[in-house]
């Protein structure tokens, strides 16, 4: 007598249809190691929930522009008997911030969306201002693009826009380590040393997710302030 799946327990259709892909692309994931064995019970494969858990991951690196190599190494670097939970806050840390995944385009297809041509110097500016990336299938847009666009047509010297790009990624990188460590260490590492839900693991992606989201915010009208303050200082300067 067969014993009856659990109630968590899914056959590999459901498991498919719960993760939002195809009965082949979740077995072609499972046959790179990606998700442990299923529970054989009778001869119908079963998938609990870690198996979700792990697929959720990878989906949710590649829906944020991370290649199926790079997320092979993240599942690799994550112990075999982790738990939901601890999926869950690997999820949570590792996800973009971005609120779209980056696309591969041809140059034909990338001017199309751009609306104009685009000269080798444009790409170039572009490419150095982090809003294309060429790669071996074309150019890789970056949701920010109608930035980049927007300063093809400023009338500075493309130099200017070189160094104010360089300005602000190396600030932004300093800020970026500063907060993300602060995130960890009192958000994240208090987290782990609980005892934990899935409903907890839900509950804390969504408030890494609203974090990202008014850190975002914080930032944008912080530079306002400080922008704000250095005009002051400089008509103070001037009287």
């Amino acid at each position: 007598m067969s014993v009856a799946p659990g109630q968590d327990q899914l056959t590999i259709d459901e498991l498919a249809a719960a993760v939002g892909t195809t009965v082949r692309t979740t077995r072609y994931y499972a046959s790179l190691g990606l998700v442990p064995p299923p529970e054989r019970i009778g001869r119908v494969a079963y998938y609990g929930p870690v198996h979700l858990a792990r697929l959720e991951l990878v989906r949710a690196l590649q829906d944020h522009g991370f290649t199926l190599q790079a997320a092979e190494r993240v599942l690799g670097s994550i112990p075999a008997d982790a738990s939901v939970e601890e999926l869950a806050l690997q999820r949570a840390m590792l996800t973009s911030w971005t609120s779209e995944p980056p696309e591969v385009l041809s140059r034909a297809a990338l001017e199309e969306k751009a609306g104009r041509r685009l000269s080798d110097s444009d790409l170039e500016l572009l490419t150095s201002l982090g809003s294309i990336e060429q790669t071996d299938d074309g150019w890789r847009v970056m949701p920010y693009l109608s930035v980049g666009l927007g300063l093809l047509d400023v009338d500075v010297p493309r130099e200017s826009l070189g160094l104010a790009e360089a300005a602000i990624r190396r600030h932004m990188e300093a800020l970026a380590d500063e907060l993300t460590t602060i995130l960890h260490e009192q958000v994240l590492e208090p987290y782990r040393r609980q005892s934990t839900s899935p409903e907890d693991a839900r509950r804390l992606e969504e408030t890494v997710s609203t974090l990202r989201r008014l850190t975002l915010e914080a930032v944008v009208h912080g530079f306002q302030r400080a922008a704000n303050a250095v005009i002051t200082r400089s008509l103070t300067s001037q009287e």
